[in-house]
């Protein structure tokens, strides 16, 4: 059936094509004064006279092209299409689509074709901020975006966005928690719902972020169709339908956040030297400028008492090592759990090594024969350096990005751990407790009423100090100890970044598909 009904709905479209391009394409981007796209109502692709219509218009596209390696890829915009029947807010509850055109011709890509192709289900949050939906283009580095990579690799795109903790509507905070992964269950549901109106495969969705968008890529594939996010998905007006996705990619994922300051301080106490990045904006252009400081007597003091609270966090997860080996800390934070994380930056040294970079310039290691047999764990440390001051996800004085995320419709800022709630210097609120929750995927992976992602690729960075190395380490055993397949890995020199290894991910991605 489903092959049939996606038969006729392709062979339907090319009779209308040149209409829909030629109507598509005469419409400008309006820009704000971020240069970032603003969306308009007359810009909604499903806009109907009494709200917006969740059925997929195939009729309703523009064609595009990009160029990758000298070769031209044609494709199908599908563009500012909002995903919920009531939005809040359609800057970011739309979601973009794109479709290559040899799938309209009964075309081939690799090993896809228009009824069996994946779905690349990339967001663009970071920092919990509101992240607008993506289009191919090209990165930073100036090279083909993840987007445009997966176009030519077969696979339809879908980019959503999601609104984030800094919105605000009528003296209202609208993108606190739970806001973007329910935005992004949301944009899951209407795929689905839409499954047969459109090509691709709706039950093959790989979802893809990086730092706070690597930790939604994380809690979408942890929490498919729990009940937990019923209610808001009903306000919203979501599509009807399940929200589970095939296979997670997340990059540097902010995650695990009531439990990332007491980790960050296992890995980074007794430095307390630290470089922070200050963002600003200068006639509407973002500027980054390193901050070098040294942390207070106070905050010492802070490092000292969270860091020894990880030990007892960590030895009661009952994590196993791929041996069947329980990993643990003693109190003074030593063990094996510690020689395992020394063990991810040996490996990635090792394999930096054998791909022939130079490494002799770091005197932490020691290298014998071609190869890296041993690391100083505490200097390579210090190598890394810290980055954030005690606590460095939940303050004391509601000053991180993640207390603004905890707040409410009408609190910005809130606690979300009882260490600084109990020590707050401003008279903190504590974040609700089901909120907490919500933002966590170790409180779904492995727990019923969850369809859980089987396939998970995880990347953190050897000199990543945005969060320490533990968080991630621990999503990923505590996944295969739940019996997922995980592929773990911590790229050397790399730092706090996704997206920088495209073929990888998309071979991974093309392995785990079936």
């Amino acid at each position: 059936m489903r092959i049939n009904n996606k038969v006729k709905i392709l062979l339907f479209a090319l009779s209308i094509s040149i209409i829909a391009s030629a109507e598509n394409n005469t419409r400008p981007p309006m820009m704000d004064r971020n240069n970032k796209e603003t969306i308009k109502e007359t810009d909604i692709l499903n806009k109907i006279s009494d709200g917006y219509d969740l059925n997929f218009d195939i009729t309703k596209y523009s064609l595009k092209e990009a160029l990758v390696d000298g070769k031209t890829i044609k494709y199908r915009g599908y563009e500012n299409i909002v995903y919920v029947k009531n939005p809040i807010d359609i800057q970011y509850q739309t979601i973009n689509i794109y479709i290559p055109e040899e799938y309209f011709n009964n075309g081939t890509i690799g090993k896809y074709n228009a009824s069996t192709a994946p779905i690349f289900f990339p967001n663009s949050v970071g920092g919990y901020m509101p992240g607008m939906a993506s289009k191919p283009g090209v990165g930073r580095d100036g090279k083909a975006n993840s987007l445009t990579i997966a176009l030519t690799r077969g696979y339809i795109v879908a980019a959503p966005g999601a609104r984030g903790r800094t919105l605000k509507k009528d003296e209202k905070y609208t993108g606190k928690a739970p806001a973007a992964i329910v935005d992004l269950k949301a944009a899951v549901k209407y795929l689905k719902y839409n499954d047969k109106n459109m090509p691709g495969r709706a039950d093959r969705i790989i979802s893809n972020g990086t730092s706070a968008g690597g930790a939604l890529s994380v809690l979408l594939g942890a929490t498919g169709n729990n009940k937990d996010y019923e209610h808001y998905l009903k306000e919203l007006g979501a599509a009807q339908g399940t929200d589970d996705i095939y296979a997670v990619s997340a990059y540097c994922p902010i995650t695990n956040l009531d439990n990332a300051n007491i980790a960050y301080e296992w890995m980074f106490n007794g430095i307390n030297d630290y470089q922070r990045m200050e963002i600003s904006m200068l006639d509407y252009n973002v500027q980054r400028k390193t901050i070098e400081s040294t942390m207070t007597p106070d905050e010492i003091k802070r490092s000292e008492e969270l860091k020894v609270l990880f030990p007892t966090y960590l030895n009661n997860l009952k994590l196993k090592d791929k041996n069947g080996k329980s990993l643990t800390l003693d109190k003074n934070g030593n063990g094996n759990f510690k020689e395992l994380i020394k063990k991810y930056y040996l490996d990635s040294a090792n394999i930096a090594l054998s791909k022939g970079i130079d490494l002799s310039e770091f005197s932490f290691l020691t290298i014998k024969d071609g190869k890296v047999i041993d690391l100083n764990y505490d200097e390579y440390i210090k190598y890394v350096g810290r980055m954030k001051v005690p606590g460095a996800f939940d303050n004391v004085d509601l000053s991180t990005g993640e207390n603004n995320l905890f707040g409410d419709s009408t609190t910005d800022n809130k606690h979300f751990t009882k260490y600084a709630y109990e020590n707050t210097k401003v008279n903190g609120e504590m974040a609700d407790t089901k909120i907490i929750k919500m933002m966590n995927p170790h409180d779904y992976i492995g727990k019923k009423g969850t369809t859980e992602s089987k396939y998970w690729r995880i990347r953190h960075g050897a000199k990543d100090r945005d969060t320490s190395l533990a968080i991630p380490a621990i999503l990923a055993l505590k996944l295969q100890n739940s019996g997922k397949t995980v592929d773990f890995a911590v790229p050397w020199g790399q730092g706090h970044g996704g997206d920088y290894d495209l073929d990888e991910l998309f071979n991974w991605a093309d392995s785990v598909l079936k």
